[in-house]
């Protein structure tokens, strides 16, 4: 079965291949599956935006389409960035002014506490639907720390693990991330429709 992931962002697809990579006999990116299309992201959360791409993507590809809509989300911001998390400074996908506005934001605030949030949408041509959504917690550093990962991972601190995300081996990050958990329960309903 052919699956086509709703988005060309380099850094998901990776992550996304990686776990699902034995699950489908092809997994194709937008651009590799030769869609050129943008979905407008207006809805009001993770969730609604993950549905969306996908059905779009479904309908124009006649594929299963998966998509997913993903964000930092800290305690003491009132869950900002949420869905705003790529474009919080303004510029889309600008993660370090995105991470410097947050370390403004959060200076001198003492509450920490903030988890990555994942929403995940796979739409079939039939219409069908199956949705998951997997968070992955920490607490948020004074500046950033590690090379790998991308977006806010050089921020968040993982206790359990004693350095922040961008500090994990990426196969590390991948068995444990938010997106690996949304796509675990994805593919736990996955196989339960069997």
């Amino acid at each position: 079965m052919k699956l086509i992931i709703a988005s060309n962002n380099a850094h998901k697809l990776v992550e996304i291949k990686a776990i699902l990579g034995d699950r489908f006999e092809e997994i194709l990116s937008l651009r590799e599956a030769g869609i050129d299309h943008e979905t407008v992201e207006d809805g009001s959360t993770f969730l609604e935006n993950a549905v969306k791409k996908a059905r779009e993507i479904a309908q124009i590809s006649g594929c299963c389409a998966l998509a997913d809509d993903s964000g930092l989300c800290v305690d003491a911001l009132g869950g900002a960035p949420g869905i705003y998390s790529a474009r919080f400074s303004g510029v889309h996908g600008d993660d370090k002014a995105n991470n410097r506005l947050l370390l403004e934001k959060m200076r001198g605030v003492e509450d920490r506490r903030a988890h990555f949030t994942c929403a995940m949408a796979l739409a079939r041509p039939d219409g069908s639907l199956v949705t998951a959504e997997g968070e992955f917690h920490g607490l948020l550093t004074q500046e950033e720390r590690g090379e790998n990962g991308f977006g806010y991972d050089p921020l968040l601190y993982l206790p359990a693990y004693g350095c922040t995300s961008a500090q994990l081996p990426p196969e590390e990050k991948n068995r444990i991330s938010h997106r690996f958990k949304a796509l675990q329960a994805l593919v736990e309903k996955l196989e339960k429709e069997v």
